[in-house]
């Protein structure tokens, strides 16, 4: 398994992969389709976007938010967020998902961070597991509703501190 960098010739082609996955787990989702297809506006808004390649093929993305900024959910001037991590079926139960948390993660601590927020639906059942097994904490009091019937519950990754990159 291969995570990168998202291609400009991929953005299309992601954008739908995120688009499928949620909604095949969310009711309901049409307004929010256009937001998970905008990638080309999330990499020019200063966020990440990364897509994990397996066997030559899309399998997977993530979207990293390094700080404050349009794209975060979170109020916090030393966290970073995880966002619109999509997963496609055929690729699930291969540690895939896991591997694109952990270089959010990763990329987190170099940046510097303390905490990585995220935020998940009452559907994402699977997310929610795989989150507490990463060592991710419900943070209730952060929870919210973007839509009538459409809870996100906030969960918190608090980062130890890394070696540092030294300078020569």
């Amino acid at each position: 398994m291969l995570i990168r960098d998202v291609r400009p010739n991929e953005y299309a082609a992601v954008g739908e992969l995120v688009v499928d996955v949620y909604r095949s787990i969310i009711p309901h989702m049409d307004e929010y389709a256009g937001e998970l297809r905008g990638v080309a506006e999330r990499i020019n808004a200063g966020v990440s976007v990364w897509v994990a390649e397996e066997d030559g093929q899309l399998a997977g993305t993530v979207t990293y938010v390094p700080g404050m900024g349009p794209y975060a959910e979170f109020k916090d001037p030393h966290g970073a967020g995880i966002r619109m991590l999509a997963v496609l079926p055929e690729f699930q139960g291969r540690g895939i998902g896991e591997a694109l948390v952990r270089a959010c993660l990763d990329r987190a601590r170099a940046d510097g961070r303390e905490r990585v927020y995220l935020d998940t639906t009452q559907w994402m059942d699977t997310a929610q597991r795989l989150y507490r097994k990463i060592g991710f904490v419900r943070a209730p009091t952060l929870d919210w509703e973007p839509a009538p019937g459409v809870t996100l519950s906030a969960y918190v990754y608090k980062l130890e501190p890394g070696p540092r990159p030294t300078t020569a």
